[in-house]
């Protein structure tokens, strides 16, 4: 089973363009649904599976608190696998036609407030080598909306000043350009100008624009460590990550009235429906508001 999901993994990956992170997210749901098939039903090829088989997984992925939303993912996990195996000839039937989508449910993101954000960059208002970087870490990743991955991969040139934009490489590979802004702009610069050729030692072969002591791109554990380590100075939730600053570029914009079409661009979404998320954070801040303002609540 593991040769054809390996197979299914390299077509999903070159054919169709599946981001890396992606994969490794299928390959992970799909592990589960092997170890399930023969430790659980003694199922050693695809063609055995039935659909009561797949149905069995999804019932003990509910037993184990699986979100909605991870259960829905395993299950395109396994429809895609399916609908794989049997254009290739390797089952006879598409076993998971007939299993309806799941629902994922409405799962608000979490968010910081201005204020909050206010206090977190503040924190790190030092001009050490390494307050210099980790501020303009934190100043693009909410004045940009990044992905982590969108962050690391960041290089020098993206950086165009003249414009107060950057460039980034996001899911499939596809290029966007987003407004810096002044604040993100500055630090930007200082950071460059003072910091950043200390972590570079002189190595003008290093084209990243962030890096490490050692002078190395850093990696996505790295950039959520920091984002830890300045939240816990700041006295801010010690779960803070990357993701969720992402979430309040978005949120917050969104509040001071940006049009969703605007905010779907500058986040990178395919589709408007995941964008659309915030919308439902927003009205949860106006139902907060009106509860708490209005005399007659």
């Amino acid at each position: 089973m593991r040769d054809g999901i390996t197979r299914f993994l390299d077509h999903v990956s070159f054919e169709l363009g599946l981001a890396a992170n992606t994969r490794a997210a299928y390959e992970r749901d799909l592990t589960l649904l092997t170890i399930f098939l023969e430790q659980s039903c003694g199922v050693s090829k695809f063609a055995q599976v039935r659909r009561s088989h797949i149905t069995a997984f999804l019932e003990q992925q509910r037993l184990q608190g699986r979100s909605p939303a991870t259960r829905a993912r395993r299950l395109v996990a396994v429809k895609s696998l399916f609908a794989f195996l049997h254009g290739e000839g390797l089952v006879r039937k598409n076993v998971t036609n007939v299993i309806s989508s799941l629902s994922r449910g409405v799962v608000l993101p979490r968010t910081l407030s201005e204020k909050e954000i206010n206090r977190l960059l503040a924190s790190v208002a030092g001009d050490t080598p390494h307050d210099l970087r980790d501020r303009t870490m934190l100043e693009i990743l909410y004045a940009c909306g990044l992905r982590v991955s969108e962050l690391i991969a960041l290089r020098t040139r993206d950086v165009m000043f003249d414009q107060a934009e950057i460039r980034c490489t996001g899911k499939g590979d596809k290029q966007r350009i987003i407004p810096l802004g002044k604040a993100a702009a500055a630090c930007t610069k200082r950071y460059l100008e003072l910091a950043r050729p200390r972590f570079a030692k002189g190595d003008i072969s290093q084209t990243a624009l962030f890096l490490t002591q050692r002078g190395r791109p850093f990696t996505r554990q790295g950039v959520f460590s920091m984002v830890v380590k300045r939240a816990v100075a700041a006295r801010i939730d010690p779960s803070l990550s990357p993701h969720v600053l992402r979430h309040c570029f978005a949120s917050h914009l969104l509040e001071h009235g940006a049009q969703i079409r605007a905010i779907q661009e500058m986040l990178g979404h395919a589709d408007i429906a995941t964008t659309q998320i915030y919308t439902h954070v927003n009205a949860q801040q106006i139902t907060a508001t009106h509860a708490h303002f209005h005399p007659r609540h």
